[in-house]
């Protein structure tokens, strides 16, 4: 049996090679001129980087070739969206596939702004198209599936941005805002931040939660889930500093935004358990060293329903807002009448969150606010 597969795999590279050299031959046809060489050699770099031949992750040396060759061709990057959207739903071949998903994020993690931006662009208009139909046609196979829920990953992972600080932040929190006074800060930073790294976390889990454990996945699906899962490290700090917002400003915001914060706590408390198993799965199976997990806080679904209750006997009737670009039902009411003098700063997640609320001496339901960890089985 072992025979059987060496020689299939052996005649799929040899006709995966025979392919990769049709198609740079035929792009050298195509693109004669002087002003099409530059495009040329760029649908060459793509096919080289995606070929069929064996490899560990895309070869660096071909994503600054690509980067080099799109920068400084006006109007390449659309038809470098166009061929890599191409060679997706042309190919059948789940390497060749997953190489170029991991050609898009490598280039997503390049750290060239401008070409970040045009490839977001590329996105946008269509030209861009990571996701090819045949990826979910049977899920029972795994590697298949999983080339679907990482363009999936990756098609959430365009709306991010790398900031100045080399973090990852959404794309709606880099368009300039200025915040006047904390409210408007902390608003911001609960209800436009905080779902999308949700989002963006849910993404995470669909693409390595039920893949992590499978031992025959070769090199390039473990590059693909470390690069995942190195992201989704930063964006969990992110996470953890809207929720530590989030519960500092509970008790000050109107009824109808108080509903809507329970339920985003909701959301947080049913993440916070799949991802601590998630994690510890994959640092028992990936074993990569270099990889740093974050201790996972857990909300419990108690904690929540107490909050929801304190909401409840508050009197709310208001319906929750709607979420939009202006977040503009949502609000804080910050009277005279509290007798609390220790807020938490914005972002600061490393106070006891008990603190929060001992001030609020009216509340007939004492709320345990601490955050339970679980304990890991091996050392971190």
């Amino acid at each position: 049996m072992m025979g059987v597969v060496d020689l299939s795999d052996k005649l799929r590279l040899a006709l995966g090679t025979v392919k990769d050299r049709a198609s740079i031959g035929k792009a050298r046809m195509v693109h004669k001129s002087a002003e099409g060489r530059g495009f040329s050699h760029l649908e060459i770099a793509v096919v080289r980087a995606t070929g069929h031949h064996h490899a560990s992750n895309v070869d660096d040396k071909h994503m600054h070739e690509i980067l080099f060759l799109a920068t400084n061709s006006p109007g390449s990057i659309p038809f470098l969206a166009e061929r890599i959207s191409r060679r997706l739903a042309k190919t059948r071949d789940r390497l060749v596939a997953l190489k170029t998903l991991l050609l898009v994020h490598r280039l997503l993690r390049g750290g060239n702004r401008y070409f970040e931006h045009q490839l977001r662009m590329a996105h946008a208009s269509g030209h861009l198209q990571l996701a090819a139909p045949w990826f979910a046609k049977n899920p029972a196979d795994h590697s298949v599936y999983f080339l679907h829920k990482y363009s999936a990953y990756l098609e959430e992972r365009i709306g991010w941005v790398i900031n100045q600080a080399g973090k990852l932040e959404p794309l709606v929190m880099n368009q300039g805002l200025e915040f006047g006074s904390y409210d408007e800060k902390s608003v911001d930073l609960v209800f436009r931040r905080l779902p999308k790294c949700q989002a963006f976390m849910d993404r995470v889990l669909e693409s390595c939660c039920p893949f992590a454990h499978l031992p025959c996945f070769n090199t390039l699906y473990r590059a693909a889930m470390t690069n995942t899962l190195k992201e989704s490290f930063q964006v969990y700090a992110t996470y953890c500093e809207c929720v530590a917002a989030l519960m500092n400003m509970f008790f000050d915001l109107t009824a109808g935004a108080r509903a809507l914060a329970c339920r985003i706590l909701r959301r947080a408390s049913m993440q916070s358990g799949v991802l601590q198993l998630m994690y510890d799965t994959c640092e028992k199976v990936i074993g990569n060293k270099n990889l740093e997990y974050p201790v996972v806080q857990i909300m419990t679904l108690e904690h929540v329903a107490a909050l929801e209750q304190v909401d409840l006997e508050a009197g709310s009737s208001s319906p929750p807002p709607v979420l939009g670009d202006g977040v503009k039902d949502v609000g804080v009411v910050r009277g005279d009448e509290d007798d609390g003098d220790g807020d938490l700063e914005v972002g600061d997640s490393s106070g006891d969150f008990g603190a929060l609320f001992s001030w609020k001496s009216s509340l007939e339901t004492k709320i345990s606010t601490v955050w339970v960890v679980f304990e890991d089985e091996f050392s971190r």
